[in-house]
């Protein structure tokens, strides 16, 4: 199965090389048509410690490091 590959910016570097990551997509009411906006907010592995609050990344899924951190940031 291949790896998830998502696009996000970073909101918060939270602790030594993790990084929370707001990824935003776009999605269709089911009952109103409308098309609306859907976020959500992913715990990812920051090895090199480079990335900044801001800065737009690709994450991509990953064996689980910790409870909630299943995610790396793409170099």
């Amino acid at each position: 199965m291949p790896k998830r590959i998502l696009t996000g910016k970073i909101v918060k570097k939270s602790g030594d090389k993790t990084v929370s990551v707001l990824v935003t997509r776009q999605t269709t009411h089911p009952i109103y048509k409308k098309i609306i906006r859907v976020s959500k907010k992913y715990l990812a592995h920051d090895e090199t410690n480079n990335s900044a609050v801001g800065d737009h990344v690709k994450i991509k899924e990953s064996k689980p490091l910790s409870k909630r951190k299943s995610w790396e940031v793409m170099a």
